[in-house]
C-alpha cells in the first residue's frame, strides 16, 4: 500500500520557497492626445519646448479633432485601434525635417520627448523616467510607421488637403475670396519607382523595359513614356544637336528621361499673391495612364474645394483636347493650351464657317452627313462626319475650285467633335497678348513642382503605390501649410488687394 505524501511535499516546498515580492499593477497607458485636443493643458516642459511651438504653428491649424480615424467596428485587428492623426502629423514632420527613411523619423522623435507627448502617441508610463513615460516604447517601430502609411485611406489625407485650402482661403479679404481660384494651372509630374530597372548601373539580363515583366521591388509601378518637351516631336530623320554641356555622371543618371518605371502625380494650382501658390487638387496613378486622364478627376476635386468651376485654366499641349476647352467655355471663361497637331505634326489647324461647319481646302463650308457617339475615346462624345459640298448631298456638276486630289475619290471628308470646344481648339488665337499672358501663368504650377522636388517627390524610398500616393498628398499638404505660415507672418498691409492681371472674358479668336 502506497502512502499519499503529496501534502507533505507541498508544505515542504512552500516552506523552502524564496519570498516573492508582490508586483504593483501595471499603470494604465496615457491616451490623452494634445494634437486632437488643443484646449488640453500641457505640462510646463512640453509647453516651453521650442520644437513643439514650431510644429504647433505649422500643423496646429488643421482640424485634427475631426480627422477621419479608422472605424472601430471592424473585427480585426481589434475594436480599439491606435489613433491615426499622430502618425499623419509625424509623416508631415518627417517631410519638413527632410528625413528620408522611417528609421530616421523614429530616431528624431525619440530625441524629442516633448514632441512625442504633443503628437499624442499612446504613452507607455514609466515612473522612473524623467518625463513620466518611456519614450522609446511610446514611439512606434519603423515597420509600424511604414504599415500605417501604406494602409491609410487616401481620402483621409485628402481631408487635410481640403482643410489647408480652406485655411488659405480664409486668410484673404472678402473681395479676394470671391476671385480665389478663378485662374488655375495644371500639370503632371513623373515619379521614379524604387526598383533596379530604373538603375542604369544595374545589369538585367531579361531587359529593363519589358512592360510584361513586373519589377519585383514594386508590384504597383508601371512602365510609361514621359516626353521632355511640350512641342511637337521632331522628325526621326533629324540629327540630334551637338551637346552644349558636360556628360552627366552615372550616379546622377535618370533612366529614361523618356521611358521609366514609376508613377505620375497630377496637380492643379492657383495663385493667391505673387510667389504664393496653393495646391487645389492632386492625384497619383501608375505611369501607364495618359496625362489627359487626370483632367476630369482633378477638376472634380477643384470644384469640391472651391464650390464652383474655375473660369480660366492653362495646361501644356498634352491636354489639347476638345473637352478641356468645353469645360472652361461652359464655366464662362477659356483655356490657354498650346496646339498639339498630333500625327507626327502633320495635322494642320482647321477653319470654320460662321454656322460652325468646317471649311475644306477650297474654303467651302462642308455638309454634315451624319452624327454618331464615339464611345472609344477617353471621354465619350458626339462626333459628326462632313463631306464635300460639291458632291454631297447632291452633285452640283461643278469641279473642285482648287482641283484637290481627293475630289476624284468622292471628295474631302472631315470628322470632328460636335462640341464648341472642338471649334475653340482651332480658332483660339495663340499669338494674341491675352493668350500669352494667361499661358505665362503656368509658372505657378512649375513653382509648386520645384517645391515638391525639394521634398524629394521624384525619388521616394517606398515600394507600394498606396504609400507613394499618400506621401504625395502629404507633400502637397505641407506645401500649403508652409504658404499659410508665410501669409500669417505677412501683415495685411503688405498683401496686394487684388490680383495683378485678369484675363478677358471672351477668348481671343482668329479673325
Amino acid at each position: 500500500m502506497l502512502l499519499d505524501l503529496s501534502r507533505s511535499f507541498n508544505s515542504l516546498r512552500s516552506a523552502l520557497a524564496w519570498p516573492r515580492p508582490s508586483l504593483p499593477p501595471a499603470p494604465a497607458p496615457d491616451c490623452l492626445c494634445p494634437l486632437k485636443q488643443p484646449d488640453l493643458p500641457l505640462p510646463a516642459w512640453v509647453d516651453n519646448d521650442p520644437l513643439v511651438h514650431k510644429y504647433h504653428d505649422l500643423l496646429g491649424s488643421l482640424p485634427w479633432a475631426h480627422f477621419p480615424e479608422r472605424p472601430t467596428d471592424r473585427p480585426w485587428p481589434g475594436p480599439d485601434p491606435d489613433l491615426r492623426a499622430p502618425f499623419v502629423a509625424a509623416f508631415l514632420i518627417k517631410l519638413h525635417e527632410n528625413k528620408r527613411y522611417m528609421s530616421d523619423l523614429r530616431s528624431f522623435l525619440i530625441e524629442h520627448p516633448a514632441l512625442v507627448y504633443w503628437l499624442g502617441f499612446e504613452r507607455v508610463l514609466d515612473p522612473t523616467s524623467p518625463h513620466g513615460f518611456d519614450v522609446a516604447l511610446t514611439v512606434p517601430k519603423r515597420r509600424h510607421f511604414s504599415t500605417v502609411l501604406r494602409t491609410l485611406p487616401n481620402q483621409a489625407l485628402q481631408f487635410l488637403l481640403t482643410a489647408s485650402v480652406q485655411l488659405l482661403r480664409n486668410t484673404l479679404s472678402p473681395e479676394q475670396q470671391l476671385s480665389f481660384g478663378e485662374i488655375i494651372a495644371g500639370d503632371t509630374q513623373a515619379i521614379l519607382a524604387w526598383v533596379r530597372e530604373n538603375n542604369p548601373k544595374q545589369y538585367i539580363k531579361e531587359g529593363r523595359l519589358d512592360k510584361n515583366r513586373q519589377p519585383k521591388g514594386d508590384l504597383d509601378c508601371k512602365l510609361g513614356v514621359k516626353r521632355s518637351r511640350n512641342s511637337s516631336p521632331e522628325s526621326d530623320d533629324s540629327e540630334p544637336a551637338t551637346p552644349t554641356t558636360d556628360a552627366v555622371p552615372a550616379s546622377r543618371l535618370q533612366v529614361g528621361s523618356d521611358i521609366l518605371w514609376g508613377y505620375s502625380s497630377g496637380l492643379v494650382v492657383t495663385r493667391i499673391h505673387e510667389h504664393t501658390e496653393v495646391v487645389l487638387a492632386e492625384r497619383t496613378r501608375p505611369f501607364n495612364h495618359s496625362d489627359p486622364s487626370y483632367f476630369h478627376p482633378l477638376m472634380q476635386q477643384v470644384e469640391l474645394r472651391l464650390g464652383r468651376k474655375p473660369r480660366f485654366g492653362t495646361w501644356d499641349c498634352a491636354y489639347d483636347a476638345h473637352y478641356v476647352y468645353d469645360y472652361y467655355h461652359h464655366a464662362g471663361g477659356w483655356a490657354a493650351v498650346p496646339f498639339n497637331p498630333g500625327g507626327g505634326g502633320k495635322r494642320a489647324k482647321r477653319s470654320f464657317a460662321e454656322e460652325g461647319a468646317p471649311l475644306c481646302r477650297a474654303n467651302l463650308a462642308m455638309t454634315l452627313q451624319f452624327r454618331y457617339q464615339d464611345r472609344s475615346a477617353l471621354v465619350a462624345h458626339e462626333r459628326g462626319k462632313y463631306r464635300c459640298p460639291v458632291l454631297f448631298p447632291n452633285a452640283t456638276g461643278e469641279e473642285c475650285p482648287i482641283a484637290d486630289e481627293h475630289f476624284a475619290k468622292g471628295g474631302c471628308t472631315s470628322t470632328i467633335a460636335m462640341s464648341e470646344g472642338a471649334r475653340l481648339r482651332h480658332k483660339l488665337d495663340r499669338e494674341s497678348e491675352a493668350y500669352k499672358r494667361l499661358y505665362a501663368m503656368r509658372t505657378m504650377v512649375e513653382r509648386i513642382n520645384s517645391q515638391a522636388e525639394a521634398l524629394d517627390i521624384l525619388h521616394p524610398k517606398l515600394r507600394r503605390g498606396s504609400a507613394i500616393a499618400n506621401r504625395n498628398t502629404l507633400t502637397y499638404v505641407l506645401i500649403n501649410l508652409r504658404a499659410l505660415l508665410r501669409l500669417r507672418n505677412t501683415s495685411r498691409e503688405e498683401q496686394p488687394s487684388k490680383p495683378a492681371w485678369q484675363p478677358p472674358e471672351a477668348p481671343p479668336l482668329l479673325k
